[in-house]
This record gives structure tokens, C-alpha cells and sequence, in this order.
């Protein structure tokens, strides 16, 4: 491990700050550039962005789309820069009856839906390791839903006026992954009922979770329902990304990062 590539502004263990698209992250790096300037590493096609942000020493830096992507990005934060815990954030279909668009999702757990190897193996195992489902780490997990539930509190009714969306709500529970854009009715009653207690599905989580269970490092996913996974999905996903998607990161971000800098 280069010493060139470990630690963060301020010193001690940074957080692992990640997403997918740049969309995902809002404005996070321009406050990071003004707050303590950011230096950029760029290892394995990536840049990672080294600084404190909100207070919190932080790496940033964009995972990709899919599984694989994200996995490999993740294990870099781990191996090449030392990071405390990882946070993942970005959008999302909604699977559960009850989620809308609008609504934010913070994972409890993850699982990915398009993973079989049976009959070797039970359907969502993965080989060789025993575990369907990967626990979120339960202390960030309610660090991030509570900076989640202030910031709908505080700005909810705005925006959904501003938005066009109910009100928006919190939820805990299951997120799914898998290598698909999911884009069906037929899709999404398929996940529903492989996966009845699904929440929300994705392309990275599962895989970030599983390489931070392997290596011990706590991690949490936050995903706001971008669309309803059906035929509608790729309009929806492209407006959703382009005009709410940063202002959701924006906001839950910073309220879950100034109140990791308070606590120390």
C-alpha cells in the first residue's frame, strides 16, 4: 500500500464515499474542493478524490454500473486507501408495493437477485461462502437513515412541490442487485416473488456488501426509488438522474457526514 494513497485531509481513516454515475454524488466534490481542496489519485481507470468534506475526512469516487465494477472499486478503497467504512449512494427501482418514487430506501440487507448456482448450491448463495443475504453494518446503517429522515423532514414538502412526487418516505429493509436494468411488469412480479420482503433493486450493492463482509469493513447503501423497475423505467431513471438524483445525495450526505465530523 503506497503511503502516496492512504489517509485523507485532516488525517485518520477516511470514509469510503461511492456511486455509480456522477449524477449520484451531487455537488460532493466541488464542496469537498472548496472546504479542504481535493487531491485526486487515479488507480485502476478510476479517480478517487482525497479530502474533507462537510468535516469528515472522505475518498470519493465513482464505482461504474454493474456488479464487478463496483466490486473492484470498493476493494481499492479498502486495499489502496485505507478507508474506515464505506457509503454507498445513488438511485434505484422501487420493488416493494409500498415504495414510490421519491421515497428513499436504506439497505438493512442485500442480496443478489440474479445469482444461482443450484443445484450446487441454494439460489442466492454465494458459493463457497454460505451467505444469501449480507447484513449492512447496523450502526452506519442508522447513521444514514437518521441523516435520511432529517433531511425529508426538512425538505421533504419542498420537494415534492417542487418534483411533482408525494411526499417523500424512509424505508429499511432489503435491497437487491443484479446485472440487469430491470424494465418490466413481468420483471419486477418475477423479483416480487423470488423476493417478496425486496424493497428496492440496484446493479452494485450486493457486490460492495459482499466485499466488505469478506474484509470486514462496515458499509451502507442509501438508494432513492428513481422509478417503479417497469416499462416506464428508462424515462423515468433519465429525468429522475437529471434533475433529483444530486439534490437527494446532496442533502442526505451532508447531514450524515456533519454528523459523523460532530461525533468524532
Amino acid at each position: 500500500m503506497s503511503t502516496a494513497q492512504t489517509g485523507a485531509a485532516g488525517g485518520g481513516r477516511p470514509l469510503g464515499v461511492m456511486a455509480a454515475l456522477p449524477q449520484e454524488l451531487g455537488d460532493l466534490v466541488e464542496a469537498m474542493r472548496a472546504e479542504s481542496g481535493v487531491r485526486t489519485v487515479t488507480h485502476g481507470r478510476r479517480d478517487y478524490h482525497l479530502g474533507t468534506v462537510h468535516g469528515a475526512p472522505c475518498v470519493v469516487t465513482l464505482a461504474r454500473i454493474g456488479k464487478v465494477a463496483a466490486a473492484a472499486t470498493v476493494s481499492a478503497l479498502i486495499h489502496a486507501f485505507d478507508v474506515e467504512a464505506v457509503v454507498f449512494t445513488g438511485v434505484a427501482g422501487g420493488v416493494g408495493r409500498e415504495v414510490r418514487i421519491g421515497d428513499v430506501v436504506v439497505a438493512d440487507s442485500l442480496t443478489q437477485h440474479d445469482l444461482d448456482a443450484s443445484p450446487l448450491f441454494p439460489r442466492f448463495e454465494v458459493p463457497l461462502l454460505g451467505v444469501a443475504r449480507f447484513a449492512a453494518d447496523q450502526g452506519l446503517a442508522d447513521q444514514l437513515a437518521a441523516a435520511t429522515g432529517k433531511f425529508v423532514a426538512e425538505e421533504g414538502p419542498a420537494l415534492a412541490a417542487r418534483f411533482g412526487t408525494q411526499l417523500p418516505q424512509v424505508h429499511r429493509g432489503l435491497i437487491i442487485s443484479g446485472d440487469q436494468f430491470v424494465a418490466s411488469a413481468a420483471a419486477v412480479e418475477a423479483l416480487r416473488e423470488a423476493l417478496p420482503d425486496a424493497l428496492a433493486v440496484e446493479m452494485e450493492g450486493a457486490a460492495i456488501a459482499q466485499v466488505c463482509h469478506e474484509y470486514g469493513v462496515p458499509c451502507a447503501i442509501v438508494r432513492t426509488i428513481s422509478d417503479t423497475a417497469d416499462a416506464h423505467a428508462p424515462t423515468s431513471f433519465a429525468s429522475f438522474l437529471t434533475e433529483i438524483a444530486g439534490t437527494y445525495s446532496n442533502g442526505i450526505l451532508k447531514r450524515f457526514l456533519q454528523a459523523r465530523a460532530v461525533a468524532g
